[in-house]
């Protein structure tokens, strides 16, 4: 059973490894950071800087990093808001309210 635990253990480090990428700066970036510059290269529409930022980090990372991300915005925009995160989201994706 332990030997499962540690594989499952070893894909989920390895998924969140940073990796510098090839021929850039060579500077390791924080799968946050990446999370962060993708999703702000996405609301400026600027596919050049959402490419490179989805290279700093594995897609399982970014795919994290972005869920993350998106999980805090919408808490921290429910609170500003008095509303519940289940009111919020549905009303920035334009889905009628429950």
């Amino acid at each position: 059973m332990w030997s499962k635990v540690r594989k499952a253990g070893g894909r989920v480090a390895h998924a969140l490894r940073t990796e510098p990428k090839a021929g850039g700066d060579g500077r390791t970036h924080n799968l946050f950071e990446a999370a962060a510059a993708y999703v702000t290269a996405g609301a400026e529409d600027d596919q050049e800087r959402a490419e490179e930022a989805a290279g700093w980090v594995s897609p399982e990372a970014l795919s994290f990093g972005v869920n993350e991300l998106a999980c805090r915005a919408v808490i921290a925009l429910a609170r500003e808001r008095g509303q519940s995160p289940r009111a919020v989201t549905r009303e920035l994706l334009g889905l009628p309210a429950e």
